[in-house]
């Protein structure tokens, strides 16, 4: 988090605009990786904030790495996410609104294995076995990811 700690470590909590990547993971079983959140209980897919230097690409498969323990061997692009509904305020009272590039990854390798000070357990879940609570900013982009899925195959 070399970026992020350099630009608190000036303006505090002040909202700022991150940008990130993520990868929503689909096994052959059409099923999607989800994480339950250590810092507020939601279920989501892997993503985080670009550190200095990075691609979308690269920022993508070291969150997605680091997160899950699988590395993504073909990103396929999927959709931006930006704007108000990217607002977020972290327990710790940090703002950011969210400026990702998010990418859907069907060929992957790696033995899965959560990063414990961010995620409290993952899964392959079906299409209709979705967990509670969701985080609100990525559930609208999964139920798109699982049509996407369906019409790309």
């Amino acid at each position: 988090m070399g970026y992020i700690m350099d630009l608190r470590k000036v303006i505090g909590h002040k909202p700022i605009i991150i940008p990130g990547a993520a990868v929503l993971f689909f096994n052959e079983n059409n099923e999607i990786l989800l994480h339950e959140r250590a810092d507020n209980g939601f279920w989501g897919y892997p993503g985080g904030s670009m550190e200095y230097g990075e691609t979308f690409e690269d920022t993508a498969k070291r969150e997605a790495f680091e997160e899950s323990g699988l590395i993504a061997d073909e990103l396929e692009f999927f959709d931006t996410e930006s704007g108000e509904e990217t607002h977020y305020i972290y327990p710790h009272g940090d703002e950011i609104y969210v400026a990702g590039i998010l990418f859907i990854c069907r060929k992957f390798h790696g033995e899965m294995k959560v990063q414990e000070e961010e995620v409290i357990q993952q899964r392959f879940f079906a299409e209709d076995e979705l967990p509670s609570p969701m985080d609100p900013m990525n559930e609208r982009f999964i139920r798109k990811a699982f049509r996407f899925i369906k019409e790309h195959k």
